[in-house]
């Protein structure tokens, strides 16, 4: 089932089965090469991964390592899905955007095409003031006319320093943080307006919310393990990749021979493969894997906090719910029981997290009283402490390049996407997509 215009098959291995290194492979495949995924751990889906656990009573579940949510502008991420036959209708609950708080302020969009949809809302906002929604609506032309670019040494905070108090802490502040995992005082202005511009700017849907009724595993990585064992392509689990051995212009993996070999594994374990390399590599690929460590060696990362808690009855207005900031850690929190999981469970989220374990545990459990007069029982607490790369002013990424047959995907290689789902799909699929070209 070779793509249209792909060159004659190669032999390519994926280093690793999140959700870029599964695009990688699931492209590949499409394109007709011969494919081989190596993923260490035993469990697909990398950062976005399925969880079993199980709950205070005993009942066993399974919930995921962090609270995901996608958007209707998502489009590479929901065309994988389809193609290895996740049903998006029912997989995903979809929502108008909805930013609404506890006590029932924020921001919800009318279905509407965009961008109607975006000044629907802000018109209806009924907490706002009329400056509050002219300030945002300034800010909106402007970045329009500006073709939502601007100097890439931009904060957000100083992109929307005329918009008024209100509209940073109900709108720009949880877009920012949900986005990419800052807050508007150190996130680059530069990716907030790429995805401002394909959220709320671009197809009808785009702004909306799609939240998973299933468990991430289902969402896309168990799909896409049982499409590529039907169309001739492997996957190994358990199986580290510690380094690579190039000679002869192929590059070899775990006893393997391939013609192209694709890294798409978090950065820290890229440099570290390649740290592994460098000392058998022949000199002037030694001298680009030096550089390529060099880039992504400097990367900041932040750590994303899940908290699950449970009460019987517990019930929010709404699936998911924006939390104030004066009432907790916790950015946002999802009723786990409207979206298909069990009744009375809550998944509070603390993104850009600087808390320990217990601490996060804790401090939500109060925020939970406070922001929801809910008592609620601990059930698990999981602190990614890498979860996404720091997408600050001028934040330089590593190349999709790294040497001749060699490449690297990810959310933070080199891209127009900060680190979301999407971003990591992009990227598996732009790696084939140009190795396929030739440039």
């Amino acid at each position: 089932m070779a793509g249209a215009g792909a060159r004659a098959a190669v032999r390519i291995a994926v280093i690793g089965a999140g959700w870029s290194g599964l695009a990688a492979a699931v492209t590949a495949t499409q394109d007709g090469h011969a494919v081989a995924v190596f993923e260490a751990a035993r469990i697909l889906g990398g950062r976005a991964r399925a969880l079993p656990l199980r709950l205070p009573d005993g009942t066993p579940a399974t919930l995921d390592n962090g609270q995901h949510i996608l958007i209707g502008a998502y489009t590479q991420t929901l065309e994988l899905m389809r193609c290895v036959g996740v049903q998006a209708h029912t997989a995903l609950l979809r929502l108008p955007l909805t930013l609404r708080f506890p006590d029932g302020g924020g921001l919800q969009l009318p279905d509407w095409p965009a961008p109607w949809d975006a000044i629907g809302g802000i018109l209806a906002a009924r907490d706002w003031s009329t400056a509050d929604k002219l300030s945002l609506l300034r800010l909106a032309i402007g970045w329009r006319v500006g073709a939502f670019r601007c100097a890439p040494d931009l904060t957000v905070a100083v992109l929307c320093a005329r918009a008024s108090a209100r509209v940073m802490q109900e709108l720009v502040e949880p877009l920012c943080v949900s986005a990419l995992n800052l807050p508007a005082r150190d996130a680059s202005a530069a990716l907030f307006l790429r995805v401002v511009r394909d959220a709320l700017f671009g197809s009808r849907g785009g702004s909306n919310l799609l939240l998973p009724r299933v468990n991430l595993g289902e969402l896309f990585p168990m799909a896409a393990l049982h499409w590529l064992g039907r169309h001739g392509s492997v996957v190994h689990t358990a199986a580290r990749v510690a380094q690579l051995q190039a000679a002869a212009g192929r590059w070899h993996v775990l006893g393997q021979s391939f013609d192209r070999v694709i890294l798409a594994t978090p950065a820290a374990a890229a440099v570290q493969v390649l740290a592994a390399t460098l000392s058998q590599a022949p000199h002037p690929v030694a001298a680009r894997l030096g550089s390529w460590i060099g880039m992504a060696a400097t990367l900041q990362h932040t750590a994303i906090t899940t908290v699950y808690a449970r009460a019987s009855g517990a019930h929010l207005a709404h699936p998911m719910l924006a939390l104030r900031s004066n009432s907790g850690p916790a950015q946002f929190v999802f009723d786990r029981g409207q979206l298909g999981g069990p009744s009375g469970l809550l998944a509070f989220v603390i993104s850009s997290s600087q808390l320990d374990q217990a601490a996060a545990q804790r401090q939500v459990l109060q925020q939970a009283k406070v922001a929801l007069g809910l008592e609620l029982e601990p059930v698990q607490t999981i602190v990614e402490k890498r979860a996404a790369f720091a997408c600050p002013p001028g934040v330089q990424r590593p190349p999709m390049q790294i040497a001749p047959g060699l490449l690297a995907c990810g959310d933070y290689v080199d891209g127009p996407y900060p680190a979301t789902l999407e971003g990591a799909t992009r990227s598996g699929v732009a790696v084939i997509r140009s190795s396929d070209s030739g440039s």
